[in-house]
C-alpha cells in the first residue's frame, strides 16, 4: 500500500520557510470565503493529506475562521511524531484542536471527507498516481468539499547565474522531470504533470479550479536549502541517467561553491490548486 507522507522531518523543517513564502495568499483567502465560521459546538473541520510536521496546517489555519479542527491524516507513523500546532490560532486568535489519523492513501475512504470544511494537502499531487488522485479527488466531490493543494512540482528549474550552454542543466532537468515520473514498484507517479491531471479531474466532475504559480525563490539566505535541494535535483536525475554522472559531478561542485560564496540564486516552480463545486 501506499504511504501519503514520503519526506524526512529534518526536510520538512529545512524547507518549510521557503514553502511559507511560496504558497499562494489569495487562494488562501477565496478558500477562507469559502468557509462559514464555526461554533464551539460545531467547529470548522479540515482535513491534511500527507500531513507531516504541520506546516500547512501552521501556515493555513491563521488566515481561515474557526474554531477549527483538524484531520492530520499521514502514511508515516513516525514523522507525525514531529507534529507541533501547540502555537496555532485560527483568524480569531484562538487555539486550534487536531486529531492525527495514520494510514495509508489506498485506505482512504470515500466519505473519509463528509462534513468537512476543506481538504488541504502540500507537496503532495506531484507523488501519487493518477490512479491516487482521482481517488482523492473523487473523495472530496462526494462531500462537496473545497480543496487546497499546495506546492506541487511543475518541473522547471532556474538556476543564475547562467550557464553557456546550458545543455547539461537541461539535460539534468529533463532527467529529474523523467524521474519524479518514473513506474517505481508499479506504481507510475505524475511528477509534473500533478496539476493539469487534477484540475482535469475537478473540471470534468463540473467543479471551478484555480491554480496560481508558487515558485521558490532561493538567495543567498537558503544557502543549506540550495545545497539540499541541489544534491536532491543531480541525484534523481543521475538514478534516470547514469551516464550524465561525470559532467554532473563538476556541474554540482561548480553551483555549490556559488551558492557558498552568495552568488547563486534558483528558481523552482511550483503551483497551488483551488478546486470548489458550483
Amino acid at each position: 500500500m501506499t504511504a501519503i507522507s514520503t519526506a524526512t522531518a529534518g526536510w520538512l523543517a529545512l524547507r518549510a520557510p521557503a514553502d511559507d513564502d511560496a504558497r499562494s495568499s489569495d487562494l488562501a483567502h477565496d478558500l477562507a470565503r469559502l468557509i462559514a465560521p464555526g461554533s464551539e459546538s460545531a467547529p470548522v473541520v479540515l482535513h491534511d493529506l500527507g500531513a507531516g510536521t504541520g506546516s500547512m496546517t501552521r501556515w493555513l489555519a491563521p488566515r481561515l475562521p474557526g474554531p477549527q479542527k483538524w484531520v492530520l491524516r499521514d502514511g508515516d507513523a513516525d514523522i507525525v511524531e514531529h507534529l507541533d500546532l501547540r502555537t496555532v490560532l485560527d483568524a480569531a486568535d484562538c487555539p486550534i484542536t487536531s486529531d492525527v489519523v495514520v494510514e495509508h492513501l489506498a485506505s482512504l475512504p470515500l466519505d473519509a471527507f463528509r462534513g468537512a470544511a476543506a481538504v488541504t494537502a502540500s507537496a503532495l499531487l506531484d507523488v501519487l498516481t493518477e490512479a491516487e488522485a482521482a481517488h482523492v479527488v473523487a473523495a472530496c466531490v462526494a462531500a462537496g468539499t473545497p480543496a487546497l493543494f499546495s506546492l506541487s512540482v511543475t518541473g522547471s528549474a532556474r538556476l543564475r547565474p547562467a550557464e553557456r550552454p546550458d545543455a547539461l542543466e537541461r539535460a539534468i532537468e529533463s532527467a529529474f522531470n523523467d524521474h519524479q515520473r518514473r513506474d517505481a514498484s508499479g506504481r507510475r507517479m505524475l511528477g509534473p504533470d500533478a496539476v493539469p491531471v487534477v484540475a482535469g479531474l475537478f473540471a470534468d466532475a463540473g467543479w471551478i479550479v484555480r491554480t496560481a504559480a508558487t515558485p521558490w525563490r532561493l538567495a543567498h539566505r537558503e544557502t543549506a536549502l540550495i545545497g539540499e535541494w541541489l544534491d536532491g535535483w543531480i541525484a534523481a536525475a543521475l538514478e534516470q541517467r547514469p551516464e550524465l554522472a561525470s559532467a554532473a559531478g563538476e556541474y554540482r561542485e561548480r553551483r555549490l561553491a556559488q551558492a557558498a560564496g552568495a552568488r547563486l540564486r534558483v528558481t523552482v516552480s511550483h503551483e497551488d490548486l483551488l478546486a470548489w463545486p458550483r
